[in-house]
């Protein structure tokens, strides 16, 4: 499949019909066939196979998309799930940096955004907020607000403590255990 790979390929397969309604809640079956499909392609990412992606909108969030989305459901509950993380985010910021976020779709744009959504840095927190508040996305927005009130709270996020191999304080505990507690 490498051989064929390009943005639109990525963007095609993450925004069809059939994945959607997995973005936010995934299934083993749709984690597994991302990994199939696209274990091999986030390599050659990280190895930068596609660095000259970098130079459209469509590339760099097909780019956001192979960083940060797909570890997410190919190696849910690991470690590796955050190892793009910060690759993720400097394709973002170099997208801003180059307006290529005017140009992409309403639709698409929060996945261009959502790396910063997902950094445990607080200025990344307040840039995704203020994001997602101009492109009117209201629910990506509301979640935002949420995550960046986790970071000014916690300086991380408690949820990826057990996973990180990192030791939670006892108030990091005692909101893991309450009832609003985001997992993840």
């Amino acid at each position: 499949m490498s051989e064929n790979i390009n943005p639109t390929s990525i963007l095609d397969y993450w925004f069809s019909e059939k994945v959607k309604p997995y973005w936010f809640n995934s299934t083993d079956k749709i984690d597994k066939e991302i990994k199939t499909k696209y274990e091999d392609i986030w390599k050659n990412a990280i190895r930068g196979e596609y660095n000259s992606w970098k130079d459209t909108a469509e590339g760099c969030l097909a780019l956001a998309i192979i960083f940060d989305q797909f570890p997410l459901n190919m190696f849910r509950g690991e470690v590796k799930s955050f190892s793009t993380e910060g690759m993720a985010i400097k394709v973002t910021k170099h997208a801003l940096d180059k307006g290529f976020d005017q140009s992409i779709e309403k639709e698409k744009i929060a996945f261009l955004y959502m790396p910063l959504m997902h950094s445990e840095n607080l200025t990344d927190q307040e840039l995704s907020v203020e994001l997602f508040d101009k492109a009117g996305l209201e629910d990506n927005w509301k979640f935002a607000k949420h995550h960046r009130a986790i970071v000014q709270k916690f300086g991380r996020f408690p949820h990826r403590n057990e996973i990180l191999n990192r030791q939670s304080t006892d108030e990091e505990n005692e909101y893991l255990n309450s009832d609003d507690a985001f997992k993840g």
